[in-house]
Order: structure tokens, then sequence, then C-alpha cells
């Protein structure tokens, strides 16, 4: 792992995701750097462009804080709507961030948490049939299912990116930062 504090604040990185098999999966241009830390980053997606493996483009509708750490096989995703904040999580391997950009395997299981605090498992079938075809390990399938419990427990416990503290600080400071560009 490079350590994470590479970027500074106000700059701009690239995130790709890729499936286990190496594939690349999505790529998100332009995000934010928000703050930079031993192990972890936050940023900020807003109206970014996303580009998906089959060459479709699509570009964010609202705010979202990104969340990514070193140790932790998840990272956060804190969309900031009109209705409400709600997250999608993102069961994958701890980031690794290089001159290209910030990169993470995609383990198809995500967490939705809804403003109203409803949360749901998805893409559970999906995990099934990749785990499969490409053989994750049993190893893998224990440290995923392992850092879903931690996931459940930080929501439940508004811990971190779940505080209401933590989306008002970071989006605040998106917004400074976004001002003076």
């Amino acid at each position: 792992m490079v350590n994470l504090s590479g970027p500074r604040e106000g700059e701009f990185i690239t995130i790709k995701s890729y499936k286990h098999d190496g594939s690349l999966h999505r790529t998100w241009r332009d995000t934010m750097v928000l703050k930079t830390s031993e192990n972890s980053i936050i940023g900020c997606n807003d109206h970014t462009l996303v580009t998906e493996a089959d060459g479709r483009r699509w570009v964010t509708r609202e705010p979202a804080l990104v969340y990514f750490h070193k140790h932790y096989w998840f990272n956060i995703i804190t969309m900031i709507r009109d209705n409400g904040v709600s997250y999608y999580c993102n069961l994958a391997s701890p980031a690794v961030l290089d001159k290209e950009a910030l990169k993470y395997i995609d383990y198809d299981l995500d967490v939705k948490v809804f403003p109203n605090g409803e949360k749901r498992l998805l893409d559970v079938d999906e995990y099934e049939d990749h785990g499969k075809k490409w053989q994750y390990s049993k190893d893998t399938d224990k440290i995923l299912k392992s850092n879903v419990m931690t996931l459940v427990d930080w929501i439940n416990n508004e811990k971190g990116p779940f505080s209401k503290e933590y989306v008002e600080i970071w989006y605040n400071r998106y917004l400074e930062l976004s001002r003076r560009q």
C-alpha cells in the first residue's frame, strides 16, 4: 500500500475500481481530495464523470463524499441529497494509491443505507456468482464477511462517515475549497 497521504487537499484524483480478475470495472474522474492521512483519504465527487467498463459514461447527480481506508475492506460513499443523506458502501479491497489513480477491487457486495436509516445488503447473488467464476479464496470470503460486520457496527453506532458531524465538516470543507477553484 502506497501511503494515502500523497495528494493535497483541493487537488483532484481519479478513482478506478477493478474486479477480482483484474478487469477494469468503473472510473471516476476528478474527485476532489478533502483530506489525506497515513491510513485514509476523504474526497468529494460532484457532477463527476464516471466511465463504465463497457464505455458508457454518465455524470454524478449530487455531491458525494468518498471515504477510503487502507485497513478496511470497504469504502463509503455519502450521497447528499435533497431528501437526506444516504450511503452506498462497497465491500472492496483496501485502496491503493499510485501516480495514476486510487484503485481497489470491488467485491460486488454492497450495503445501502437510506435517509430513514434502513439498511439493505445488495448483490449477494452477484457476489456468489463471481466468487465461483473467479474462485474467491476462503480467506477473502472470511475477510469480506467480517468487514460487513464492522461496517454494520459503524452504521449502527454512527461512527466515522456515518456521523452527522462528519457529513457537515467534510461537505462544508468541499464547498470552501470549490469556491477557491
